[in-house]
C-alpha cells in the first residue's frame, strides 16, 4: 500500500474542517492529514484529532496575489512531505472531497495505490449547488449528499489534486504548471462551496474576507446555485461520462494544462450511489 497524505489551508473556517478531517481521516488515517492555519491569529481548533494542525504566518494581500503565495507554500510543503517518505500528496481546499466511485468498494488509499500518477492525477469535478426550490438549509451533522442532489459539471473543479512528485500548483490547485492533466475514470472531486445560499451570504459579512477582496469570488459562488435552481437538469449517469470524455480531450487554447467544457455547464443529478459517501 502506498503512503498517502492530504493537505489543505484554512482561515476563519469552522464548518467544513470537521467534515474534511472525518472524511480524509477515514480514507487515509488522521495522522496523514496536514492542516495549515493562515495566520498566527488563528486558534487551533479544540479536538481529539491526530491530524497535524500547523500555524503559519499570515499570507497578506488581495485574493489573487495571496492565493498565488498560498499555493507556493502548499507546493513547497507537498514537496517536503514527498521527500520525507510519502508516495502521494492530495492537495485540496477544505470544501473539496476526492472520492472513488462507490461501486468499487475501496478506500481512496487503496485505489490510489493501484493507479499511475506521473506527476498528477485528477478527479472529475462536480460543483454541488443548492436547488432553492427543492432543498433547505444544509445540516452539517448529516451527510451532505443526502441533502444535495444536483451539481454543475464544471471543468473548473477538475483539478490535479493528487501528485507523486514535487510540482508547482497554480492558484486554487487548478493546474500543475508545465504538465498536462490525466483525469481518472473512477475519481470525482466534489466541491461543496456552493451548497448553501445562507452560508455564502454569511461569508459576505466576514470583514476579513472582504478586506482581502473575496467579495467578487464569493458572489460567483451564487451562480452555481442559480444554475442548479433555474436550468434544465440532466441525468448524471448519462452526462457525467460525456463530461469526462470532453475534459480529457479538450484544452483551452491559451492554457493547454486546463481542461474545458467550452462554457457548456450542464446541471445533472448526482447518482444515488454517492449519497452516503459524504
Amino acid at each position: 500500500m502506498k503512503k498517502i497524505c492530504a493537505i489543505t489551508m484554512i482561515r476563519n473556517e469552522e464548518f467544513f474542517l470537521p467534515k474534511w478531517i472525518e472524511y480524509y481521516g477515514n480514507q487515509l488515517g488522521e495522522k496523514n492529514l496536514y492542516v495549515y492555519l493562515d495566520g498566527a491569529d488563528q486558534s487551533i481548533p479544540e479536538n481529539n484529532w491526530e491530524a497535524h494542525i500547523i500555524p503559519c504566518e499570515r499570507i497578506p494581500g488581495q485574493v489573487v496575489s495571496a492565493e498565488k503565495r498560498r499555493l507556493n507554500l502548499l507546493s513547497s510543503e507537498a514537496a517536503r512531505l514527498l521527500k520525507e517518505g510519502y508516495d502521494m500528496v492530495i492537495g485540496v481546499d477544505v470544501d473539496e472531497f476526492l472520492v472513488v466511485d462507490p461501486t468499487l468498494n475501496v478506500t481512496l488509499e487503496e485505489y490510489l495505490s493501484t493507479i499511475k500518477c506521473n506527476p498528477s492525477v485528477s478527479g472529475l469535478g462536480l460543483d454541488v449547488g443548492q436547488h432553492l426550490g427543492l432543498e433547505t438549509e444544509i445540516d452539517g451533522s448529516r451527510p451532505f449528499l443526502n441533502q444535495r442532489k444536483y451539481a454543475v459539471l464544471s471543468a473548473r473543479y477538475t483539478k490535479p489534486s493528487v501528485i507523486s512528485q514535487p510540482v508547482q500548483w497554480g492558484s486554487g490547485f487548478h493546474r500543475v504548471k508545465g504538465h498536462n492533466y490525466r483525469i481518472d475514470k473512477n475519481l470525482y472531486l466534489f466541491h461543496f462551496g456552493c451548497i448553501d445560499l445562507k452560508m455564502i451570504e454569511d461569508r459576505f459579512k466576514d470583514k476579513d474576507r472582504l478586506a482581502s477582496g473575496w467579495a467578487k469570488h464569493m458572489s460567483k459562488r451564487t451562480r452555481t446555485i442559480t444554475y442548479v435552481t433555474e436550468n434544465k437538469i440532466y441525468n448524471g449517469d448519462t452526462f457525467i461520462p460525456i463530461a469526462r470524455t470532453i475534459q480529457s480531450i479538450f484544452r483551452y487554447r491559451y492554457s493547454w494544462n486546463k481542461p474545458t467544457m467550452f462554457g457548456n455547464y450542464r446541471v445533472t443529478t448526482i447518482p444515488d450511489r454517492f449519497k452516503d459517501v459524504l
